[in-house]
């Protein structure tokens, strides 16, 4: 097999999914205010994937040191790498394209972006008077030379940079002012009915040679570095007397001075100062990047809020809140009687919350077990932790203290359970735990019952309403025991090797999926209905490549909703020509896996923490369930069929690998799958009998069944 036509670059892959949430900046059929936040997101995007992946490359370069073999680490780091820039400088043109239209945009509707190139006598007095007030008292700004060395700069701030010559020098001197971020980014002033707006950036680097004295500044241009952020603990757990969250805490402190990976430029780049930074950064040209947008786009992000603090809501999406549960709604009552769903963020996490509140003082709770990867800043559900242990209850929380720039976060969550009395886990050696999973034991009667609850997302109150995610609610006792022994083995840091009810990687996770990929194309060998459906965020896994395009060629139709990272290519003749993939990229952050299997009375639905890379397989404890209840079957098959007939968010892959965005044809409603599952959860919430199937689920069911017969 002819692999270059059926598997896509994984770097790539990643940014053409950036490159989705860029093309939103730019559509006319999203707000405003909307328009800036994509910007802003796309910018904080590629930043992590500067820290992160290229951060990564470049350590393999290092620790391979000359070698250049084909097929070394070295040499695919670089090929890798010199893929990445090219891609990178595209988008970057892109980008500054679109946030310049974004600004033409923002001044028709009275907010004006200020050039300091172009300001009027009264604006010139104006902001010099503000400059010498407010920011040249707490300005550094610093001479480099043989007295004073190289500072340290720092991550993601930006800098002034500029040469400098003192009268009879003959020599050009170099200067350097860190922006510091105590200063407000965005700065305001309303004028004859007009705001305008300045970057304070762009304000120091139009009075800098106010700040340098003497010297008379030739060149100048502001730039931003950007650092590796991939740490490793491996190093730190050489001493095994250290504590594991001494060690993290330690190399968040490393992570601060690593390696420099990037410098963008703005707004233009003079050859001086360009080679002067990348030879005390040890950079190439390569990873220099000159731009006209601004350095952070983070700053587009406080745009769209003054937008909307000054009442500007028809530039905003509309207002959509999860649907609470009645006063009266008691998730632990209701999941005594049948199996619950929950649905971020159309429904709210409150009566999850609520659940575990009321556990933290029930007499007949014996314990609380739960894995946290990233919890909100101000938790609740931490906090109803803290009261269950202050309570007596035994509490277990599995606290990944490398969920990446979640760190000190975690740090600081731990400490505070251990405080409370709480027993705290770090998790695996060389396994991330990424499971979202609670169990809640009570003893009543004199027998041991069980509350589990196994979920997509994580315990996150704020990104609950900003990511599509599923929670689901058993008080199945033989899923609780198994869920039980997943916690027994993290204790002990062992692997979980079987299960009947559950998906736990990175043993039974991937195969598992696979038995069931296979089940499908015997069925379709044999002549009978098949049918794959696959939801998650990233796929780039092999073996499931493979097997996804054996399917293919069997005959059985796949159909894959993938956000992010899809290394598989779609429709190519003779391997995935039964294979449709599609993104659904817009206003919530598709997070939710839905893995379904089969057609009619025989479709098998999972769902799971999971995605298909390689790291979620093989190198992560995972869990997901197989949903069994007719009714939360129909619902997660209803999401995939809304999300299957989307034509507002959707984008579905070409051949090639590229692309393309799904319109509505001629005469055909508009179907925005994100808005339309308000709808589907609408009345989920109220009271339902204690019966295994609700009669009105049903209904849909059958409607399914037709749909998912192809």
């Amino acid at each position: 097999m002819e692999q270059d036509t059926l598997f896509i670059n994984r770097e790539l892959s990643w940014l053409e999914f950036n490159r989705r949430v860029l093309a939103l900046s730019k559509d006319k059929e999203v707000p405003l205010a909307e328009q800036l936040k994509f910007a802003a997101i796309y910018g904080s995007n590629l930043d992590e994937f500067f820290m992160v992946r290229v951060g990564s490359l470049q350590d393999q370069l290092a620790l391979d040191g000359d070698k250049a073999d084909a097929g070394s680490r070295n040499a695919v780091a670089a090929q890798q790498l010199n893929a990445i820039m090219p891609v990178v400088a595209e988008l970057q043109g892109l980008c500054d394209k679109y946030v310049n239209q974004l600004e033409e945009n923002l001044r028709e509707k009275g907010y004006n972006k200020l050039n300091f190139d172009k300001l009027t006598k009264e604006q010139e007095r104006f902001w010099k008077k503000y400059f010498e007030a407010e920011l040249f008292p707490l300005l550094s700004p610093q001479i480099i030379d043989h007295r004073h060395p190289f500072p340290f700069l720092r991550n993601q701030e930006i800098y002034l940079g500029v040469t400098l010559k003192n009268k009879g020098d003959s020599e050009v001197s170099f200067g350097i002012i860190p922006v510091s971020s105590q200063f407000e980014r965005v700065l305001y002033l309303q004028q004859d009915g007009v705001t305008w707006y300045a970057l304070v950036e762009e304000l120091i680097a139009h009075y800098a040679p106010m700040a340098f004295g003497r010297w008379s500044v030739q060149k100048k241009c502001l730039f931003r570095v950007t650092r590796n952020a991939d740490i490793t603990p491996d190093e730190g757990l050489m001493d095994q007397d250290i504590d594991y969250r001494e060690v993290m805490t330690e190399l968040l402190k490393k992570r601060r001075k690593l390696a420099a990976v990037r410098i963008q430029f703005w707004p233009e780049a003079p050859q001086e100062i360009q080679h002067f930074l990348c030879q005390k950064l040890i950079l190439s040209g390569k990873r220099c990047f000159v731009q006209q947008s601004p350095l952070d786009l983070s700053c587009l992000f406080r745009l769209a809020s003054r937008l909307a603090s000054d009442g500007h809501t028809e530039l905003c999406y509309p207002a959509a809140r999860p649907m609470q549960a009645p006063a009266d709604y008691n998730l632990e009552e209701q999941v005594q009687h049948r199996d619950v769903l929950l649905c971020y963020p159309y429904q709210s996490i409150r009566p999850f919350i609520k659940m575990l509140k009321k556990a933290a003082y029930d007499p007949d709770v014996l314990s609380i077990k739960m894995t946290l990867y990233r919890v909100a800043r101000e938790s609740q559900i931490v906090q109803a932790l803290v009261a269950a242990a202050e309570n007596g209850k035994e509490v277990v929380t599995v606290v990944e203290l490398r969920a990446r720039f979640d760190e000190q976060n975690n740090i600081d969550w731990s400490k505070q359970l251990e405080q409370a009395g709480c027993t705290v886990i770090y998790g695996f050696d060389n396994y991330k735990v990424h499971s979202k999973l609670t169990l809640i034991t009570r003893k009543k009667n004199g027998k041991f019952q069980y509350i589990s609850q196994i979920g997509t997302g994580n315990y996150n109150e704020k990104t609950s309403e900003q990511y599509t995610d599923l929670s689901f609610i058993t008080s199945n006792q033989e899923i609780g025991e198994e869920v039980a022994a997943v916690f027994n083995n993290l204790a002990v840091e062992r692997l979980t090797p079987q299960v009947e009810n559950l998906l736990v990687a990175p043993l039974c996770f991937k195969s598992v999926l696979m038995q069931e990929m296979d089940r499908e194309i015997q069925a379709a060998r044999d002549g009978h209905p098949a049918r794959i459906l696959l939801k998650n965020n990233s796929i780039n896994d092999k073996d499931i490549i493979l097997k996804l395009s054996e399917a293919s060629c069997a005959g059985v139709p796949v159909d894959m909703i993938v956000r992010g990272i899809c290394c598989v290519k779609a429709g190519v003749p003779g391997l995935t020509e039964n294979l449709r993939v599609r993104s659904i990229v817009g206003r919530y952050l598709e997070h939710s896996r839905i893995y379904a299997f089969g057609v009619g009375e025989d479709v098998r639905v999972y769902i799971a923490s999971g995605d298909f890379l390689t790291r979620n397989t093989q190198r992560r404890v995972e869990v997901g369930v197989r949903v069994r209840q007719p009714d939360l079957v129909a619902r997660l098959l209803e999401i995939l069929r809304l999300e299957l007939e989307d034509n507002v968010n959707a984008r579905e892959m070409r051949p090639n690998g590229k692309y393309v965005r799904v319109k509505p044809a001629d005469g055909q409603a508009r179907i925005d799958s994100q808005m339309l599952l308000y709808d589907l959860f609408r009345e989920d919430f109220h009271v339902a009998p204690p019966a295994a199937a609700a009669p009105k689920r049903v209904g849909i069911l059958e409607r399914l069944r037709n749909f998912f017969r192809g």
